[in-house]
């Protein structure tokens, strides 16, 4: 890879980090094509990106990003996948997912939100991390419950005095 090869990679995952606040490492090097490839075809479905990267590479596109990415060059070794994501649980959902066929993928570390997680043993956190979607829902379900039950007691109210 050339000097401005690298520049230019460093450039587009630099771009690629800035444009996400939700960014997963993981290892997958060891699986067979089909497993690959089906990881692929998840990732795709859930709108997650995966990319096998450089880890010097990496490692310099965070250094250049705006976000503070703490320790999590540190995890930089051996092979590296990045998995980027809108959905703040849907990479440790799949990860887990295809663990339970295989020893793989090995969650390294992720970035969300600006919350550094590091090792494989944070990924049952990571895959029941409400989503946005997810806690807009139970707010709503909140703030609704109370306005439900006045209504609902009103509504009662009305038919003991019309039955009376």
């Amino acid at each position: 890879m050339t000097k401005q090869e690298k520049s230019l990679a460093i450039e587009n995952l630099t771009a690629q980090l800035a444009n996400s606040n939700i960014v997963y490492l993981a290892d997958i090097s060891g699986l067979d094509a089909e497993t690959t490839s089906n990881l692929r075809r998840a990732c795709f479905k859930a709108g997650i990106k995966l990319e096998v990267v450089k880890n010097t590479l990496l490692a310099k596109a965070m250094e250049a990003s705006e976000n503070n990415y703490g320790d999590l060059p540190s995890v930089l070794k051996g092979n590296t996948s990045i998995l980027v994501a809108d959905v703040a649980n849907a990479p440790g959902k799949i990860i887990k997912e295809f663990r339970k066929k295989a020893d793989k993928p090995i969650l390294k570390g992720a970035f969300i939100n600006n919350d550094i997680y590091i090792g494989d043993n944070q990924l049952d956190a990571l895959a029941t991390i409400k989503s946005r979607e997810e806690l807009i829902g139970e707010i709503i379900g909140l703030l609704q419950s109370p306005a439900q039950r006045v209504i609902s007691a009103l509504q009662n109210q009305f038919k003991d005095e019309d039955a009376a």
